[in-house]
């Protein structure tokens, strides 16, 4: 077993989520509210922190808007879009960043492992069809730990199983960040360059003290190759 441990945030940084569950949230809050929230505003709260939960950002969004809804009813039409029957969810538009032998190579040297703000089961079957060939274990989301990102509950759960390891944390938010700090781990940044706010999220990750900041995640042996 190597001792050197990768965990990979997954959305925006495994895989773009643009037409999944940013859609997904300018979705659930037209459908309650009668108003399409743009992209840049989405950013804009997620810049903030404390908004890793999609759920609970529509829920805020939509009442910002005036309207009150049942906290789960939000969350079931929200699934209910994001999943689809299984066949037509948003979920399936996902597509994987990273490029042909990038894993192949970092796998040789490096633990894999994921800490992402989704359930689950939602992160293993997307990685199951993006990425079939590849191994990440542990897998830890939402539905693994008792507090959500920027908490640093899951990130500790899996250095705990390699304490000896030299470790990073990769992801590209705030919270991400934060919870990286909270859990003593190095963190790199991911901003691509497409983001609507690409310049203010490359500030606030440097701010909370990336040690490095990358468009996306095939420019990252670059780092940890250092």
């Amino acid at each position: 077993m190597s001792d050197q441990l990768l965990i990979f945030d997954m959305d925006g940084v495994l895989v773009d989520v643009t037409e999944s569950y940013r859609e997904t949230i300018q979705r659930t809050v037209e459908h309650f509210s009668g108003r399409r929230i743009s992209r840049p505003e989405i950013q804009d709260w997620k810049n903030r922190g404390g908004w890793n939960d999609d759920w609970a950002l529509s829920n805020a969004l939509i009442r910002e808007a005036g309207v009150e809804v049942p906290y789960q009813s939000v969350v079931d039409y929200f699934n209910s879009i994001f999943h689809g029957n299984g066949t037509d969810g948003l979920i399936m538009r996902e597509r994987w960043i990273a490029l042909d032998g990038l894993f192949e190579r970092l796998s040789q040297r490096f633990q894999l492992a994921v800490f992402t703000g989704r359930l689950r089961w939602e992160a293993e079957l997307t990685l199951q069809r993006c990425a079939p060939h590849l191994r990440f274990a542990p897998i830890i989301g939402t539905d693994d730990v008792t507090r959500p990102k920027p908490a640093p509950e899951g990130l500790i759960k899996i250095c705990d199983q390699s304490p000896a390891a030299r470790r990073w944390y990769i992801g590209d938010t705030v919270d991400d960040a934060r919870c990286a700090r909270e859990a003593g781990v190095p963190f790199i940044g991911i901003a691509a360059p497409a983001n609507p706010r690409y310049s203010e999220l490359v500030r606030v990750l440097r701010a909370e003290k990336a040690i490095a900041v990358l468009d996306d995640i095939n420019q990252l042996e670059s780092v940890v190759s250092a």
